[in-house]
């Protein structure tokens, strides 16, 4: 069963963890802040490479990723929503997950596969910037109702990126990276051709 827009579980969590901050100062622009700060410093573990850095790097993502359900619940919640806080929690989306793949390709760069991870991490963390930027003008294209996307069973489809948190905890993230590596090219063309075909009817 598809998963309604604003209604997977990790949706439903933040709004149930934000609705006290909505008469408060706290703004979604502060939460997409906290976002940026928190993917920045997951990159920067997951770039170190192998140990327990990789424990910080799955922490800091798992709050990263949450805090980006979070900052849109807090602006439904609160009536803040405006375009410059859509715009800059999508920048901060684009770049974050991009860079996040990147990083982890440094992290395993040297060991056994040389530059191997760090050349496929590279064509992971431009396919998945890509496909996200034009899902967007997708999505506005109004053609698709809500997400580019769906989920199901009450996931998003992006609720797959909260897998880098037990790929980092379990020392998976060779195999994340390869797994990227294809998928990421495959949507980003798949998007494309679907954006292609809006424009032509």
């Amino acid at each position: 069963m598809a998963t309604a827009l604003h209604e997977s579980w990790t949706h439903k969590l933040a709004r149930a963890l934000v609705r006290p901050l909505v008469p408060t100062a706290v703004t979604p622009n502060h939460l997409t802040t906290a976002r940026l700060v928190t993917g920045l410093a997951a990159c920067v573990a997951f770039a170190v490479g192998p140990g327990s850095a990789q424990w910080w790097a799955g922490g800091f993502w798992l709050l990263s990723a949450f805090l980006d359900r979070a900052d849109g619940e807090l602006a439904r919640l609160s009536g803040k929503s405006s375009p410059g806080g859509h715009a800059y929690d999508y920048a901060t989306d684009v770049v974050i997950n991009s860079l996040v793949f990147i990083a982890i390709g440094f992290g395993l760069s040297g060991e056994a596969w040389g530059r191997l991870p760090l050349l496929l991490s590279l064509i992971a963390g431009i396919a998945i910037g890509g496909a996200s930027i034009l899902s967007e003008y997708l999505e506005r294209s109004g053609k698709v109702d809500g997400k580019a996307y769906e989920g199901n069973a009450g996931f998003d489809f992006d609720d797959i990126l909260y897998v880098l948190t037990p790929a980092a905890w379990l020392n998976w993230t060779w195999p994340l990276v390869i797994g990227a590596a294809i998928g990421g090219p495959f949507f980003l063309f798949i998007t494309w051709q679907r954006l292609r075909a809006t424009r032509n009817n």
